[in-house]
């Protein structure tokens, strides 16, 4: 299954709704279109994982290099994630102590 990305915005913050496999086939489009948005002064980002059905280590890279470049910016991002096996990736990972990781879009933007 492909990757889809959704772009919407809410509140100030750019949201990038994922749909699908974000793996080692999808993950350098995503970074591409990541850059794209940082570049263009989307540099409030919100990735919202709901959609996903698989997440490799490829596509945690891609997610690394899009909260630097937000944050080399001056700006941030945030993950929604709420399904269990999606989440465990960050916490085994301890990526879940550089990403806040939040249970909706409105928590995300709010907090």
């Amino acid at each position: 299954m492909q990757l889809r990305a959704d772009v919407s915005s809410l509140d100030g913050w750019t949201v990038v709704s994922l749909f699908g496999e974000l793996d080692v086939a999808s993950a350098p489009n995503l970074r591409e279109q990541l850059i794209q948005l940082v570049s263009q002064g989307s540099h409030l980002l919100v990735l919202d994982l709901e959609g996903l059905d698989f997440l490799d280590s490829t596509g945690l890279g891609a997610i690394i290099s899009a909260l630097k470049r937000a944050r080399t910016n001056g700006g941030d991002l945030r993950l929604v994630c709420t399904q269990a096996r999606i989440r465990r990736l960050f916490e085994i990972t301890a990526l879940d102590k550089a990403f806040p990781l939040f249970a909706s879009l409105d928590a995300a933007v709010r907090a």
